[in-house]
């Protein structure tokens, strides 16, 4: 397994897998899916996990304030029993943490709840709809 932040071919590998999972999958609208936070020169960061030298999940990872805000956290559907998802979070939050920030935030589909519970994540909002999915706010101290 290696994880690296995103640049170049390796982000559009990175996009490709959200495209699969979050568009072809749960059927989140294209246009919804990229922002302007994917854009070159954009303040995200992008991590890819290689899993047996194959593009395998991926996750942004953004700033806001003094928290630091787990976004796009995806595994390709064939590779989700391998714990990639976690390798992902926890690849964001060291950079986040070596980035000086102490608090992180996901919003969490609410299928996704247990997983980022045993990843020490809270629940801190009531339920709320994006892009047709129930989500909640989760977070936790770094």
């Amino acid at each position: 397994m290696k994880v690296v932040e995103a640049k170049g071919a390796e982000l559009e590998e990175a996009f490709q897998i959200r495209r699969e999972v979050f568009v072809e999958e749960q059927g989140v609208p294209l246009q919804d899916e990229f922002d302007g936070y994917d854009e070159p020169g954009a303040a995200a960061r992008h991590i890819l996990v290689y899993y047996e030298g194959q593009p395998a999940a991926a996750g942004r990872l953004r700033w806001l304030g003094d928290t630091a805000k787990l976004e796009r956290i995806c595994v390709r559907a064939n590779l989700r029993k391998f714990g990639l998802g976690s390798v992902v979070v926890k690849s964001m939050e060291q950079i986040a943490q070596r980035e000086g920030f102490h608090k992180a935030k996901v919003h969490a589909q609410t299928q996704a709840q247990n997983f980022y519970e045993k990843l020490g994540y809270r629940q801190v909002s009531e339920e709320f709809m994006e892009d047709g999915i129930p989500h909640i706010i989760m977070e936790r101290t770094l």
